[in-house]
Formats: C-alpha cells, sequence, structure tokens
C-alpha cells in the first residue's frame, strides 16, 4: 500500500550524508536537496528560501528551505499539512564518508555521520518523489528544511509564521524509530556568564591576584553538592543542566600562561525543563552559586572579583494532547505501515518546540538515527525506509 522506491531513497540518503552543512554552514547542502526535488518533478517556482537567517543572531549561510506544493486529486480542498526536518548536523560531522553496510550505513571517517538529520531530509525528498511519480492524492503539502536547529533551533524560532498560516497541522522526521510519536518536550534556559578576576604573578605574588578559574571552581562545586548538575530532581520537578564551553576572549584559552592568575574566564551552559519556570530556576541556582563563589576568591586586600551573567530562554517547554487530531492522525498512520505507535516525551528540544508555538501542533518521528553526535554514529535502513512509508501514509490519509 505505501510503496517506496528504497534504492532510490537510499541512494539519496547517502549523497546527502555525504554533502557537508554543518550548523550555520547549510548552503550546500540546501542546494543539494534543491536540485534533488526538481529531479523529481517538483517545480523550480515552488522551491524558495525565506528570510530567517536575517534574524537569527549569529551568522548564517541561508535561510530555511520552502517548498510549497498543490493538493492534488480528490484531496486538494483538504486543509494544507506541513512536513519538516532540519538541514544542518553538528560540528562534529564534518568531513563524514558514508558507505552503505548491509541495512546499515556507517561511517568511513572519524567523525559524527550526520543522520541527525539527513534522514529526515532524505525523508521529505523521497516524500516529493512518490507523489509525483505515482500521482498519488495528497492535500497541499509544505515541506520546511530548517537551518541552526542543533546550535539552538534558530530556524524554527525565526520563520515568518505568516508563511504557515493555513497549515492545520505539522509532521517532524528528526530521530530514530518509525514507530515514536513525540508528542512533547523541554524547554530550556541558555546562559553564560563572564568572571572577572586580576591577574597577578602565579609565583612572585600570587595573592596580589584574583582567580577566575577558582571562582568557577568553588561555584561548580557548590551546584554539584546542592543537586543542580545533571538530572536534578527537587520538589517534585525535574530537568537537567550542564556546562559546556569554558574559555576566555576571543575564542582564546582561558587564561594566558601558567605563571599568571587567570583573570576571566567565560562559561557558557543550560538549563532544562518540562516546567517552564523550574528551568529558570536553575538557571539561577547557577547565578546564586557564582555569586557565592566570588566571596570566596579574594586578593591580598580582601577584594573580590566580578561577574556578569545573563541567560535568555532559547525555546519552550509543551506538550500536545494524546486525543489532538494530529496525534490521532499520527498513530493511525503508524498503525497502517504495520507499526505500534509509541507516545513519548523529548528530553531534547526539538523544531516542534517553535512550531508549536507558532500555533502549529507538530509530532515528531524519527527514520533511523542512531548513536547520533558521536564518531560512532549509524543509520538503520530499515526504520528509514519505514519513515519513508510513514511520511507516504500521512501525506495521502491512507
Amino acid at each position: 500500500m505505501f510503496k517506496i522506491d528504497s534504492q532510490a531513497a537510499i541512494d539519496r540518503l547517502l549523497r546527502f550524508l555525504a554533502v557537508p552543512g554543518i550548523t550555520g554552514e547549510e548552503g550546500k547542502i540546501a542546494k543539494e536537496i534543491g536540485e534533488s526535488l526538481k529531479a523529481v518533478g517538483v517545480p523550480p517556482k515552488s522551491i524558495h528560501h525565506d528570510d530567517a537567517n536575517t534574524r537569527i543572531p549569529v551568522p548564517t549561510q541561508t535561510g530555511n528551505l520552502v517548498v510549497v506544493l498543490p493538493g492534488v486529486g480528490a484531496l486538494a480542498n483538504a486543509p494544507r499539512q506541513l512536513f519538516m526536518t532540519h538541514l544542518d548536523t553538528v560540528p562534529l560531522c564534518a568531513g563524514a564518508k558514508p558507505v552503505r553496510k548491509g541495512k546499515k550505513i556507517v561511517n568511513e571517517a572519524e567523525t559524527a555521520l550526520g543522520g541527525d538529520n539527513r534522514t529526515g531530509c532524505a525523508v521529505l525528498v523521497t516524500l516529493a518523489a512518490e507523489l509525483i511519480q505515482q500521482r498519488l492524492p495528497h492535500p497541499p503539502i509544505t515541506l520546511l528544511f530548517t537551518v541552526r536547529e542543533e546550535s539552538g533551533l534558530y530556524g524554527a524560532r525565526h520563520l515568518n509564521p505568516a508563511e504557515f498560516d493555513d497549515v492545520s497541522m505539522g509532521f517532524n522526521f528528526d530521530g530514530r524509530s518509525a514507530g515514536d510519536v513525540f508528542i512533547g518536550a523541554v524547554g530550556a534556559d541558555r546562559w553564560e556568564v563572564e568572571l572577572f578576576g586580576k591577574a597577578s604573578h602565579a609565583g612572585v605574588a600570587p595573592e596580589r591576584g584574583i582567580s577566575a578559574m577558582m571562582i568557577l571552581a568553588y561555584a561548580m562545586t557548590d551546584i554539584k553538592a546542592k543537586g543542580w548538575w545533571g538530572k536534578i530532581s527537587k520538589d517534585g520537578k525535574e530537568g537537567a543542566s550542564n556546562i559546556g564551553p569554558v574559555g576566555g576572549k576571543h575564542d582564546k584559552t582561558a587564561g594566558d600562561a601558567t605563571n599568571v592568575v587567570t583573570d576571566y574566564v567565560l562559561v557558557k551552559g543550560e538549563s532544562r525543563s518540562h516546567d517552564a519556570r523550574f528551568f529558570k530556576a536553575i538557571s539561577n541556582a547557577y547565578k546564586d552559586a557564582f555569586s557565592a563563589a566570588l566571596k570566596k576568591v579574594l586578593d591580598h586586600e580582601g577584594k573580590p572579583g566580578k561577574m556578569k551573567f545573563t541567560s535568555h530562554t532559547d525555546y519552550f517547554p509543551f506538550k500536545i494532547s494524546e486525543k489532538a487530531p494530529v496525534v490521532a492522525k499520527a498513530s493511525r498512520a503508524i498503525t497502517a505501515i504495520g507499526r505500534t505507535p509509541n507516545i513519548r516525551v523529548a528530553n531534547g528540544g526539538l523544531d516542534a518546540n517553535w512550531m508549536v508555538k507558532h500555533n502549529i501542533p507538530t509530532v515528531t518521528f524519527g527514520a533511523g538515527q542512531n548513536e547520533i553526535h558521536t564518531t560512532k554514529e549509524w543509520v538503520d535502513l530499515v526504520e528509514f525506509e519505514a519513515g519513508c512509508q510513514l511520511a507516504l501514509a500521512l501525506a495521502t490519509g491512507m
């Protein structure tokens, strides 16, 4: 019932995996996908880039790739549906060399592979190919390939909602199993703190300095002791936090030499929870810990260092009702391809976080990703093909 050209779909995926496109540098993969869409019969006039990159606060080569397809046949006047995925990969994927081995795609390079999310890209192009080549009835469809998902869901956040005001529901492909239906996800704060100490000769007069690195050490010791790092559970609320990059000014190291007391450290981190108020509480706990640590590292005159702490909400948590039409449709389609729906909530952020914020109820499925963001990453081709079949089932309503 949901026949696809599996070999063409796999060849497409192998080709996409080999094209570079780390987060913020999606120009080449966007071009490759655009050419692939034209090759399967999508009219060039139906394909365009939006201007989201002009609003994204960090350098981004291109806007989101948007494909607007009219409805066909008996479903031509049905409500428009959105199928989406993201173009970018994490930086670890640069230089990937995909190769097929049986029912897997693995990597011959010592990098991550990029199945997150070239699997989703291949699913959406395969969907367009099968709808056109099989001349299947379908409702109006918009395909959306977002930029900078990996570095903060920026493409989904900064799209123009008016461009999607006729969309009734959304289906996002970004995960492992085609049977999973993610109906919710955490929200997150991203925060950073600048620690200002005082330089001094570390051998001759270390007591005259204020070590920004030591302030960081005291703060993290306090955070860990009070249960605010890693998985967090307090008063019935749950979340997670992490410290990421630690460095100095202008992307240099923290500290210039071993014989100088480090006078500046920049720390970046994140706080996550399904409760928006709780991830703010986690961020505030970090702010309090750094503030308290300042008082523990003093110079010879008893003076402390200073800090500048800032945070912003990266994306908001959401959870769609299991009785919502988009969830019901997803469950029927998964059942139709011979799978059992597995309703889930994600502990990571998804482009769906922002689509729901834009008033488009959106659920997320998988299409074969495994061990993502690691050098052991691989793609399960059984799940990838199931993802392609699921997209076709959703689009045709069969």
